[in-house]
């Protein structure tokens, strides 16, 4: 028997050495892994490229792919409304970036260093007028048919050849004009990237050298019929500018919101020298340097006040427009506006280190990171303009087979070709996330991930962490019971002075009024402190501290009390007498209460999970309207509770500011932090409140909701425009009189490109 449990342990301990040597392995194995991805990250770089070139999404999903094939690029993404390209790479120089950029037909134009603001557009808007013009008077010509002209005139062979070589003149200014396009459009057919310009350019030159052969047809004398399209060729040119005029215009009015944010920063600062104010460019500010701001100006860059004392108006950063009292020792930001009064304040944070430009970092990733609904629109665009050519050839071919003339059959395979939009349904969805966006930094909403704006809507479970994001975190003097012969403000004085010593976290909720001295300071472990003030001694503590000094506790009823109110206790001794019961508790941030209640009218369900006590968690959700309480929560709880909400299947949105927030926040559905929060919290979260206001969350939903509704009725517009559309250009009803010209063609497909524009724009007339 002794044999054979010998035998048993000594095989199962066989059994265990191998398996540690398997888990020592596989520890191995995931080390260098762990090393392998640290060496990447620390050499991987990132920047964010200015594009030009790019005319609809078949150029940005085109030229996305092309970068993510390249070697040496980790990553890419290119935003189609703000023409930037947002590359991670290794190993390789900005201009070698900059070089696969030209090799796939577009224009790298330097780093992005802001969301640019509305550009000048009276140039372009001149020559829209003028060509215009030109445009109805070649019309009036060309198409002289229509307004009964004299037949004889029609027959003149003269008449014929002065017509037909005006219009040939004033196409080649119109094709001049739009050579961008057909430069473009044939740039990207050569690197494989077809886009819509390739589309323009087709039917354009096929219009045109069609056009060009009737021309030389009737200088030599041969009857043409004056089949010449020479107007059709320059209003489609006319109208995709037109279009693009528009669009541009829209998408100004798309990024204002970002760019008002980016321009509120001053280009000058005031630099305080030998007691002498110098003028200075803020890229001549380093850290360290004493600026001043006075009375209506801006702060210059982000500082903390070294002296002086004013009202600042944050709102262009956390939505709050309530001003904030500034004094010595406090964080300024760049832009902030100063009511009243002078401050001078320490340069701290300046260049890329700054507020602003961390948050124009994070709308720009959110803005490039690209949610399920925009991959799945550009996946389709990218295949979009094969297609189309495929369909206009084949609509060539069946037109020649079923005894259409050449002409006809020509004018079927341009119309489809222009008709055909690809920029609708790639604007659908790109468009109102940049607005949205800016909508949400208004407000003081920052979202790091783009697909927010997409998911939000779905949140149906909200986690609040207690201490620091419901309450302030910070804590202040709830009640106090006086049984002494001394005023409140007296006592607290002597107490804060004693207080003042200690670096337990209580002490934080005393501010000393005047200062005292005190001797003989000692901290006693788990009861509290003790201080001598005028030869009285003092002690400070909790319950304990009755024990310790054998005083009977004849406060139970005021005890029980602030226990029920969620406060902590601090006795106050002296010689043996107990001067007083002190309430200190955390508070409750401003208008939680009311963010509570809406998400209750929104159907929204609310936890509080906090690592207190039960007491205290009970006493601030009885006070919040929170019926659903977890105390004594660990991290890793936190973390279990969060999985198995999800696990049951909710849209769990996590809100919380500390370290022992971070797993939970990794795992939620919707992470967000309060700008207060731990950098790890930040760092773990997909939303940063700036102003720490939880009633953001739901503007954050209610922009989310009509978002998403706006991007449905743009794509459904873009895809249901083209199905209709592009039957009819290819001639499938024409047996029942329902035809399209080229010029009705390009009309059509502006105005479907302006529809989901102006559709997109309403988001920002939205009342949140």
């Amino acid at each position: 028997m002794v044999c054979y449990n010998t035998t048993f342990v000594l095989k199962n301990l066989s059994n265990y050495v191998e398996d540690v040597k398997k888990i020592e392995k596989n520890c191995k194995i995931y080390q260098n892994l762990l090393k392998c991805y640290i060496i990447l990250v620390m050499f991987m770089k990132k920047i964010v490229l200015k594009i030009k070139g790019m005319t609809c999404s078949a150029c940005s999903s085109g030229l996305e792919k092309y970068l993510n094939k390249q070697k040496g690029i980790i990553r890419a993404s290119v935003n189609l409304v703000l023409s930037i390209a947002s590359v991670e790479y290794q190993g390789l120089s900005i201009k070698e970036i900059e070089k696969y950029i030209e090799n796939a037909g577009f224009k790298s134009v330097g780093e992005f260093k802001n969301i640019s603001s509305v550009e000048n557009k009276n140039k372009e808007k001149v020559k829209l007028i003028i060509l215009g013009i030109i445009l109805l008077f070649m019309m009036y010509i060309g198409m002289n048919f229509m307004f009964n002209l004299s037949n004889i005139l029609l027959l003149n062979h003269n008449y014929q050849v002065i017509v037909s070589s005006f219009m040939f003149i004033i196409t080649l200014i119109f094709l001049s004009y739009g050579f961008d396009i057909i430069r473009n459009g044939w740039k990207n057919l050569i690197h494989l990237i077809p886009n819509m310009d390739t589309l323009v350019a087709f039917s354009v030159i096929c219009s045109f050298l069609y056009s060009f052969y009737g021309f030389i047809e009737i200088i030599i004398g041969n009857n043409f019929n004056f089949n010449l399209y020479f107007e059709s060729t320059c209003m489609i040119i006319y109208f995709i500018k037109l279009g693009r005029f528009i669009e541009d215009i829209s998408k100004d009015k798309t990024k204002s919101a970002l760019s008002d944010l980016v321009q509120i920063t001053p280009d000058y600062a005031i630099l305080k020298k030998k007691n002498k104010e110098i003028k200075v460019t803020i890229d001549e500010v380093k850290s360290g340097d004493i600026l001043i701001s006075k009375a209506g100006e801006k702060i210059a860059v982000d500082g903390i006040v070294d002296s002086g004392k004013s009202y600042v108006d944050e709102s262009f950063i956390t939505g709050e427009s309530k001003p904030v009292l500034k004094e010595v020792g406090a964080k300024v930001i760049a832009g902030s506006i100063l009511y009243d009064g002078y401050l001078e304040y320490k340069a701290t944070d300046i260049g890329k280190n700054s507020t602003i430009s961390k948050i124009i970092e994070i709308v720009i990733n959110a803005t490039s990171n690209k949610s399920k609904i925009q991959r799945i629109a550009d996946k389709i665009s990218g295949y979009f303009v094969p297609i189309i050519f495929i369909i206009a050839l084949i609509t060539f071919i069946v037109h020649l087979f079923i005894n259409s003339s050449f002409s006809e059959s020509l004018i079927y395979f341009v119309t489809v070709l222009v008709v055909a939009c690809p920029c609708a349904i790639g604007l659908a969805v790109p468009l109102v996330v940049v607005i949205s966006n800016g909508l949400c930094a208004q407000k003081g909403i920052f979202l790091k991930n783009g697909s927010i704006i997409e998911t939000a809507r779905n949140i149906d479970t909200i986690v609040f962490d207690k201490t620091g994001t419901l309450t302030s975190g910070k804590l202040n003097i709830d009640k106090v019971f006086n049984y002494s012969s001394r005023s409140n403000q007296e006592l607290l004085n002597i107490v804060s002075n004693i207080e003042s010593l200690s670096n337990h976290p209580i002490s934080t909720a005393f501010s000393i009024e005047q200062k005292l001295d005190v001797s003989n300071y000692e901290a006693m472990s788990g009861i509290g402190i003790k201080g001598s003030i005028n030869n009285k001694t003092y002690y400070l503590g909790n319950a304990k501290i009755l024990e310790k000094l054998k005083i009977r506790n004849n406060y139970a009823d005021d005890y029980s009390k602030l226990i029920n109110l969620g406060c902590s206790i601090v006795f106050v001794v002296e010689n043996k007498k107990v001067l007083a019961l002190i309430g200190v508790r955390d508070t409750i941030r401003k208008d939680v209460k009311k963010a509570i209640k809406e998400f209750s009218k929104n159907n929204i369900d609310v936890y509080m999970l906090t690592g207190d006590n039960h007491i205290t968690a009970e006493v601030i959700a009885r006070e919040l309207g929170i019926k659903n309480v977890f105390a004594n929560s660990l991290p890793q709880d936190k973390d279990k509770f969060i999985k198995d909400l999800i696990n049951d299947g909710k849209f769990v949105a996590m809100a919380g500011d500390g370290i022992n927030d971070a797993p939970a926040l990794k795992c939620a559905s919707v992470a967000i932090s309060i700008n207060d929060g731990t950098d790890i919290a930040i760092d773990s979260a997909d939303v940063i409140l700036m102003n720490n206001d939880i009633n953001n969350i739901i503007d954050l939903i209610k922009i989310s909701k009509k978002s998403y509704k706006i991007i449905k009725q743009n794509l459904f517009w873009a895809f249901l425009y083209n199905m209709c559309m592009i039957p009819i250009a290819a001639g499938a009803f024409s047996y029942y009189g329902i035809s399209m010209s080229p010029m009705i063609g390009s009309i059509a497909m502006v105005i479907s490109s302006i529809t989901v524009v102006l559709n997109s724009l309403r988001l920002r007339r939205i009342k949140i």
